[in-house]
């Protein structure tokens, strides 16, 4: 059976898991109504997308 000759330093073990961490997901600001959506979607609180309303939000 396969057995580590000497034990992984910290450093390294860091260095292989440094890709692993979650991403922070970007956010705009909505042309229309100024809430923070994400890029290229539809703006969930006023319902536009690229200036143009594509669904009705009720009032």
């Amino acid at each position: 059976m396969a057995v580590p000759k000497r034990k992984v330093s910290p450093h390294r073990r860091g260095n292989r898991r440094s890709h692993d961490s979650l991403k922070v997901e970007a956010h705009h600001e909505c042309d229309n109504c100024g809430e923070l959506k994400r890029p290229h979607n539809l703006c969930s609180h006023c319902g536009f997308y690229n200036g143009r309303e594509i669904v009705a939000v009720g009032v």
